[in-house]
């Protein structure tokens, strides 16, 4: 497992396990349970996913010391003011069964998230979380974020995969050192990436998958990744892309393969906006 050291010194994994697909709670328990005994050390949901509970019985019942697994879980857009923020950690510290988080992140930039985050910034000052960032903030909002805070956000979990690089994107999180994640590795399985001839024909020179391709591509970008499955070879075969390297020939073809835009959501689109707030996960 290789680490990625955030601006505050902490060492994040750079390789976690996503759940967002994962809605029954015993399927999503049985997966966490797979990833971890498959050396898997980060596990990525969020209060919107419903099933924070369910990833933190996975943790306590692998036996895994608590400290060796870092957690990850988003602050959604009905809880972004300072007291609600604060509120919506404890609640979310109480499903998993832990009294700190890894990484805290705001979800959207949408509702009042500059209060969230100076609650965010208290809780990292109180030992609540560890690191505190943001998700899906593109790169205006992410550096006005930097600019208008005493702590600037420390990761920004966004869409990254072959058909959407977001390579300048990139370059503005690196001016903040602001450390990339990506969700949606692998596009959601959209426009056959599995079976994707390029991807084919390169996995075959490393006697790998398509998938590991694909993973080991963000890898080698710096980008800390999350892939998700409920399939138990699937899940150990993600884990599996520590003894290659894909040669610069290959980083150009998939460098070919961007599209510009994301085919899954676009926040810049006021639709998202009405759509996600008024997404409410609990009674107000």
């Amino acid at each position: 497992m290789e680490r990625v050291t955030l601006k505050n010194g902490v060492k994040m994994p750079q390789i976690g396990f996503g759940v967002l697909q994962l809605k029954d709670v015993e399927l999503c328990e049985s997966c966490v349970g797979t990833a971890l005994q498959s050396g898997y050390r980060m596990v990525d949901t969020a209060s919107a996913y419903f099933n924070e509970a369910a990833v933190g019985n996975a943790v306590k019942q692998s036996g895994i010391p608590r400290e060796e697994v870092f957690l990850i879980s988003k602050l959604w857009i009905q809880d972004s003011s300072f007291e609600k923020t604060k509120q919506a950690l404890e609640h979310t510290l109480g499903e998993l069964g832990t009294d700190y988080l890894d990484l805290y992140l705001i979800h959207h930039p949408f509702g009042d998230y500059y209060d969230a985050w100076r609650a965010m910034e208290t809780l990292y000052e109180e030992g609540k979380v560890r690191a505190i960032g943001v998700s899906n903030f593109d790169e205006a909002r992410l550096t006005d974020l930097c600019l208008n805070s005493r702590i600037a956000p420390m990761v920004d979990q966004i869409e990254l995969h072959p058909f959407h690089q977001q390579e300048h994107m990139l370059r503005v999180m690196m001016e903040y050192q602001v450390t990339a994640q990506a969700w949606a590795p692998f596009c959601e399985g959209q426009k056959m990436i599995f079976e994707h001839k390029e991807f084919e024909k390169i996995a075959k020179k490393y006697h790998k998958t398509a998938a590991q391709v694909i993973l080991r591509w963000n890898i080698e970008r710096g980008v800390s990744v999350l892939p998700g499955s409920s399939d138990a070879a699937h899940i150990h075969e993600n884990m599996d892309i520590w003894d290659f390297e894909l040669s610069n020939g290959d980083k150009r073809i998939i460098e070919q393969l961007d599209l510009g835009y994301s085919e899954i959501i676009d926040h810049n689109s006021a639709c998202t906006a009405r759509w996600l707030n008024e997404w409410k996960i609990h009674e107000t």
